[in-house]
């Protein structure tokens, strides 16, 4: 199923991967008044997240800019429409009229609608669900040949879990962390901590409690290692070691999530 704001795959597992900040089309009205360069809007988003969601057999690819409608953040504060909505960028030349803004609050509300049905159907289907909030961030924010972000608090692969139920998804979570951090990367084990760089945004929060006994989200943000992120090439032989790194946590997630339903009906 693909609309103007999704790409939706639906298979028969109860792992949905979803990458939410993938897109990059605005639309042209709000084109049309944006200072913003297409470089600087490309930089903020998540390119080549949707990739990674094939690790799942069911899949969500968001297909609209954050720069137009953010689906991470609370509704209140997803239109960026000031430099400090959006990491100091100058993003408009003249502010997005009041019918604008409503427009894209409009598709925030169709998405928020459509991943109620999507996930109530794996929640009738599978009980439990695991879904893989996949994103990527930046850590050159000094320019191209600028110094990097300090290691010790930019992870590799930085897992947010501080809108769950920890306890309860323990299992899960943490053989999802061991599996990542067991996957032989570059003849090395890669950065894997939690809730460093991010614990988590709404859309995660949202699920967790619309789903408190039902979802386990694990936001998944990538360091930007994979690509030059200024210029946005891809490295693709990095990017496509980390879809494996990712890939790999698959089959014990599944297994501990089996070991969950099995529990409970005892």
């Amino acid at each position: 199923m693909k609309t103007e704001l999704i790409n939706f795959t639906n298979g028969n597992s109860p792992l949905i991967a979803t990458a939410i900040h993938d897109g990059h089309v605005v639309r042209e009205e709000l084109k049309n008044i944006m200072a913003l360069k297409e470089e600087d809007q490309l930089r903020e988003e998540d390119p080549f997240t949707g990739d990674l969601t094939d690790v799942a057999q069911t899949r969500l690819i968001g297909l609209r800019s954050r720069f137009e409608v953010d689906l991470n953040r609370q509704r209140d504060k997803a239109i960026f429409i000031n430099p400090e909505d959006a990491w100091g960028l100058n993003i408009y030349k003249t502010k997005p009229s009041q019918e604008m803004i409503n427009r894209s609050l409009e598709e925030y509300d169709i998405f928020y609608n459509e991943i109620n049905q999507i996930l109530s159907d794996l929640q009738k289907r599978f009980q439990r669900f695991v879904v893989y909030d996949i994103h990527s961030y930046c850590y050159r924010r000094n320019g191209p040949d600028g110094l990097e972000a300090d290691p010790k608090l930019n992870p590799e692969v930085n897992i947010g879990t501080g809108t769950m139920n920890r306890e309860l998804w323990a299992p899960v979570v943490d053989r999802f962390i061991t599996d990542m951090r067991s996957f032989n990367y570059l003849d090395s084990k890669l950065d894997v901590r939690e809730n460093i760089k991010f614990k988590g945004g709404f859309f995660p929060k949202y699920i967790h409690e619309n789903f408190p006994e039902s979802a386990c989200v694990i936001s998944v943000e990538f360091k930007k290692i994979f690509m030059d992120e200024w210029s946005g090439k891809l490295f693709k032989d990095k990017f496509n070691l980390l879809k494996n790194a990712l890939q790999y946590t698959v089959p014990g997630v599944l297994q501990e999530l089996e070991r969950l339903n099995e529990d409970s009906k005892r």
